[in-house]
């Protein structure tokens, strides 16, 4: 019988393999020939993207683990490549697979704003904030080509409604003529995530985000714009990053953040083997033990997805890693605004339904 093909990193990518979709009949998988095949060196991934034709953009959950309801993805797939991303898996439910597929065929929402608009008109709406960035990341690459995400915040602004946004992007400073104004009435604020500072990891592990000193200069720019801006210190990966992690608060503090947050590695459904085979191929010395650790911030297994735990682990290790995460602020002057990781509320006040056809005219 035919043996698979081992798989090796491609420049510019993420995952090592690109393992056949959880839903699909069949399983697909590369086999030498005999002639030579397994020998070529595997061609570069170009980026696909394929037009979404969604009839709806806002997406709700009910999850007591973040502090929103709402939120808008103006992407599927997300070409930054993250090995750990915890939306790999969702891409299965396209036919895809969670590996290569989810980094290099991608899906655009160009009708979003559009959507939106009509969503935030309908009557029975009731302001929250929308959050950007929760399943992947709204200024990935192809954001400059779509401008998806500025014309969401083109609406969002002219409706006064309130907007929390994750990303690891620079692009986000395009933006800042938006989002200052809105910031100025409490109405945007956002968290850059800094997995970690040494440069040659971020290469490997997020291979097409930003740098790390380039995120920290957006973390300044924003702040020096008067945009509420916070670090998110995510995922924290025993063993790998994790001794980063008074460092990187402190250099985000020092950029201007006023707010941090952390999340240990979450390996849910096909994203345990993607990490393992991303560890052997790179971090071959290291693999065992952080997979040991990770098993032990989650009760034996490699992920628990029980509410209240599935973020933070459960063990020595994972508190000892909660008790850096608040000395470290609490030194830094982090999180002092409220107490909570996100800080002062959004304003939801001043949401106003954006005008409809046969709407009457205000005097005001």
């Amino acid at each position: 019988m035919d043996q698979p093909l081992p798989a090796a990193p491609r420049k510019g990518r993420g995952a090592i393999g690109n393992p056949t979709g959880r839903f699909e009949a069949e399983r697909r998988y590369a086999v030498d020939d005999g002639w030579g095949s397994g020998d070529e060196e595997a061609p570069p991934l170009a980026t696909t993207v394929t037009l979404d034709a969604s009839r709806t953009v806002i997406t709700r959950n009910a999850s007591p683990d973040i502090s929103f309801d709402r939120s808008i993805n103006p992407y599927r797939g997300c070409e930054h490549g993250c090995i750990y991303c915890y939306a790999r898996p969702s891409h299965a439910y396209l036919g895809l697979s969670p590996g290569l597929d989810f980094e290099a065929r991608l899906f655009a929402k160009p009708d979003a704003a559009r959507i939106l608009e009509r969503e935030l008109g309908d009557p029975k709406y009731r302001c929250r904030v929308i959050a950007l960035g929760t399943n992947t990341d709204p200024y990935q690459p192809i954001e400059r080509r779509f401008r998806i995400t500025r014309q969401i915040l083109e609406v969002l602004a002219a409706c006064s409604h309130p907007v929390g946004i994750v990303t690891k992007s620079a692009l986000v400073l395009r933006d800042i003529d938006i989002l200052a104004p809105m910031a100025e009435r409490r109405l945007a604020k956002v968290f850059v995530s800094v997995t970690t500072l040494d440069r040659r990891l971020a290469r490997r592990m997020e291979p097409r985000a930003a740098a790390p000193e380039r995120r920290l200069e957006t973390i300044r720019g924003l702040s020096r714009a008067g945009i509420p801006v916070g670090v998110m210190a995510a995922p924290m990966i025993p063993a790998l990053n994790d001794a980063e992690l008074e460092r990187i608060l402190e250099a985000a503090a020092q950029a201007g953040a006023r707010s941090a947050g952390y999340v240990l590695l979450r390996l849910p459904r096909e994203i345990k083997d993607l990490f393992r085979e991303w560890l052997e191929a790179h971090e071959p010395l290291k693999a065992e033990h952080v997979m040991s650790l990770v098993r032990e911030t989650h009760g034996g297994r490699l992920y628990d997805s029980t509410y209240g735990i599935r973020m933070r682990g459960t063990g020595p290790y994972a508190e000892l890693l909660g008790r850096r995460f608040r000395r470290a602020c609490k030194r830094l002057g982090l999180n002092l605004s409220d107490g909570s990781t996100f800080g002062e509320p959004l304003d939801t006040t001043r949401f106003r339904p954006p005008a409809r056809h046969g709407d009457q005219l205000s005097l005001l």
